[in-house]
């Protein structure tokens, strides 16, 4: 093969396409929002995907999903964008692509289904999957303790996980739960996909954390489902 093919594959493998991809919807759905209604408008929330209880028990279960790419004006997209952005793309460059991937679609999964089950408001935001990032930060400085690169940026973000906790006990505006059981998801499910090389890190101990996101997500949607339907009912 020739070099400079060779040398454009190994940029492209490098390249945080996967981070990217998530910005590009993300901001697609911000702008599809903004012809439509407006993005703090409920109603066009609820058309595009918001986390609303009721639906979701009725049969929308897409919005356990989709509300991690809506987000509710330009201040709260800018900065969870950012976020995504820096933290995804160093991410994505350590863990790979398809890791990177169900790292934070299984992160905001479960981060909504803890909103679901606990916070009755509609909701929508990529905050669930970030807080998934943040505490994969924390997996990883214990996966690879003798790692410089990986325990700075694991310090860095212990920090930022505890403020953005405390800051999140004294808004209404916040949906706690959901960056909770994004934190809880991130953590669980970054121990159950790391690589088998890490440190003190079996393969039952992978399986381990795999099936306790399982039971996990499965508790909250029991929950939710039962107090939404008594709601209803």
């Amino acid at each position: 093969m020739d070099n400079n093919i060779k040398h454009a594959l190994r940029n492209w493998r490098r390249m945080p396409f996967v981070t990217y991809g998530i910005l590009a919807v993300t901001i697609l759905m911000y702008l599809l929002m903004s012809f439509n209604g407006g993005s703090q408008n409920p109603y066009t929330l609820i058309i595009f995907g918001a986390k609303v209880n009721e639906l979701i028990v009725v049969g929308d279960w897409w919005r356990l999903l989709t509300p991690m790419f809506l987000h509710i004006g330009f201040t709260h997209l800018l900065f969870n964008g950012l976020i995504v952005y820096f933290l995804g793309a160093q991410l994505e460059q350590i863990i790979g692509h398809f890791r990177y991937f169900l790292l934070y679609i299984l992160s905001g999964l479960l981060g909504n289904a803890a909103s679901f089950a606990v916070n009755t408001s509609i909701s929508a935001g990529a905050s669930t999957a970030i807080f998934g990032l943040f505490a994969a930060t924390i997996v990883l400085g214990k996966l690879y303790p003798y790692q410089a690169g990986i325990q700075h940026l694991s310090r860095n973000y212990l920090v930022l996980i505890i403020l953005n906790v405390v800051f999140g006990l004294f808004s209404v505006s916040v949906d706690l739960m959901g960056h909770i059981g994004g934190l809880v998801g991130g953590y669980l499910i970054m121990y159950a996909l790391s690589s088998p090389n890490a440190f003190n890190n079996s393969k039952q101990q992978r399986f381990k954390y795999g099936a306790l996101y399982v039971l996990v997500l499965i508790v909250l949607l029991v929950i939710g489902f039962i107090r939404t339907d008594n709601i209803l009912f």
